[in-house]
């Protein structure tokens, strides 16, 4: 499988971010108003890209053959073009499950591309969303995802009676050994808390139709939710009277319900520095459901003795970090950077966010660190989110998604 990388180094920092150090430990501060008029971050800093561009997400190879290794004509030949894709909505068999009508291929009433567009004429929303794996150390991306609210198709299968869940099915539902499938509650589907994202059927990332390599032609995507969630090549859906998740990553020792959490990581931090430079430290958090309301970093020798009893680094010497603004240029090949009307995540009066940082997707954030002594270092940071709790806080007892502090070493020399 392709090694996870983070999607906020997208575009090289072309060294800027690798330099340059000096500041007593004792005096080590950070203005974050301040920091970013020195020439060296505010360099570093213009060059982050907000959006990754469709073809630079990292992604997990799982399924043999990988499925944006085929051909155009093997791709038309079962059903992952736009042209020949359809989408059944039937009811479980199992289950007494009460619909009015299924959306099936054997009734020639399977969703098409063509009839989902349709659909998007009247209903299309956009959203931002970082794509993570729940078990991978950085996110694989962050995107500008549209499509069609996933409830508008189900209430075209007129559901009336005995229905809790939704299971959904990527192309490899007939073979067992790559089937990949998940599951929501129906409630979930149907309807939105204020403020919160519908769960789409996604044919667009940045304005672009949506590859094979991203999960295309249609992708599940659900806002709070780790990848496993958002199933890729979707063509499938059976809605059901089951109480029970039939999630793939479930049988893995996966908390399955598990949503986004909040968690920080450094942008290409510098290996070596001088003690005459500034060492400029700038990086992505991911906003899970608690939000985020500061990034900390630490500095300390390599070799000092750890504080005792603190296996989550509470009692270090963390500094507050800035958090960036919304970017003026979001990137991610959209043209001149520019966003389309308008990302629900986003004010129409005007055009900014209603909120940042937005969760459920990520904020850059930069420091800049002098006089530092020549040295071994230890280099961490970590988040605090919107309720206060520190990173690696809420802690799985079982796999439901990587939030550990990172630690980068940094050798300052004369």
């Amino acid at each position: 499988m392709n090694k996870p990388i983070s999607p906020l180094s997208r575009r090289e920092l072309l060294g800027a971010a690798a330099a340059v150090g000096a500041v007593g430990l004792g005096s080590l501060q950070l203005s974050a108003q301040a920091a970013p008029s020195h020439p060296a971050l505010a360099d570093a800093i213009a060059r982050l890209q907000y959006l990754t561009p469709p073809d630079q997400f990292c992604k997990f190879v799982r399924e043999k053959p990988r499925i944006d290794s085929l051909s155009p004509e093997k791709l038309r030949s079962i059903g992952l073009d736009r042209d020949t894709w359809q989408l059944e909505v039937i009811p479980d068999a199992d289950s007494d499950c009460k619909i009015g009508q299924s959306l099936g291929k054997d009734r020639g009433t399977a969703l098409s591309f063509a009839q989902l567009l349709k659909l998007a004429e009247n209903h299309a929303v956009r959203y931002v969303k970082v794509m993570t794996c729940t078990n991978a150390p950085d996110p694989f991306g962050v995107g500008l995802w549209e499509g069609v609210p996933l409830r508008e198709v189900v209430w075209l299968t007129r559901p009336s009676a005995n229905v809790r869940r939704l299971y959904s099915f990527g192309y490899h539902n007939d073979d067992p050994k790559q089937r990949f499938q998940s599951s929501l509650p129906i409630s979930r589907v149907l309807e939105d808390a204020p403020g919160d994202l519908p769960v789409i059927l996604c044919y667009k990332c940045n304005g672009q139709w949506l590859s094979a390599k991203a999960g295309g032609p249609v992708r599940l995507i659900v806002p709070e939710s780790y990848g496993n969630r958002c199933i890729k090549w979707l063509q499938r859906i059976v809605l059901t009277n089951s109480y029970q998740c039939n999630d793939t990553y479930a049988t893995w020792n996966n908390d399955v319900e598990s949503p986004l959490k909040t968690y920080a990581r450094f942008i290409n931090p510098p290996k070596q520095a001088k003690t005459n430079q500034a060492i400029t430290l700038v990086g992505a958090a991911q906003v899970g459901m608690s939000g985020l309301s500061k990034v900390q970093y630490s500095v300390r020798r390599q070799g000092e003795a750890l504080p005792p009893d603190d296996p989550y680094f509470t009692k270090l010497n963390w500094i507050d970090a800035a958090i960036l603004p919304p970017p003026e240029n979001w990137g991610g090949g959209l043209p001149d950077g520019k966003l389309p009307p308008v990302p629900l995540q986003f004010d129409p009066a005007t055009g900014k966010p209603r909120s940042w940082p937005m969760r459920y997707a990520l904020a850059h954030w930069s420091a800049l660190v002098e006089d530092l002594p020549v040295g071994e270092y230890e280099l961490r940071c970590r988040s605090i989110d919107g309720n206060g709790v520190a990173q690696p806080m809420p802690r799985p007892f079982a796999k439901a998604g990587a939030n550990s502090i990172q630690v980068v070493r940094l050798t300052v020399e004369a």
